[in-house]
């Protein structure tokens, strides 16, 4: 299984950015994928979640301004992120989880991607 996480970069605040990660090596459309962040000394956690049939997961924090979807014809899950803040400056991480629910906690996920940085100037 590979997943790659692509769409990271500088940006201001304010500014939107798009993240894409292609999954290979496994059945796409069985998988619950999230998008998760760590930043330097905190703990990894939750974005935003994503089942198969479209149910949809997010941190408080981003809530109104990050959407998730996914292209399961493409093995593809996206994170659209508008109104780019400073503390949204992390690592972020694309994983999977063959379940059918959403998936809140990084432990539970069986796949990662190697990640992709955003940082975001005020």
């Amino acid at each position: 299984v590979q997943l790659v996480e692509s769409g990271g970069g500088l940006v201001q605040a304010g500014d939107s950015l798009r993240l894409s990660c292609a999954a290979s090596g496994l059945t796409f459309s069985w998988y619950t994928m999230g998008w998760f962040r760590q930043a330097p000394g905190k703990e990894r956690e939750l974005v935003a979640a994503i089942t198969s049939g479209g149910s949809r997961n997010y941190a408080d924090s981003v809530k109104g301004r990050f959407t998730i979807s996914r292209d399961n014809a493409k093995n593809t899950v996206y994170l659209q992120m508008n109104s780019l803040k400073p503390e949204d400056t992390a690592v972020y991480y694309c994983a999977a989880v063959l379940d059918s629910t959403v998936r809140i906690h990084w432990r539970e996920y069986d796949y990662w991607g190697q990640g992709t940085q955003v940082t975001v100037s005020s």
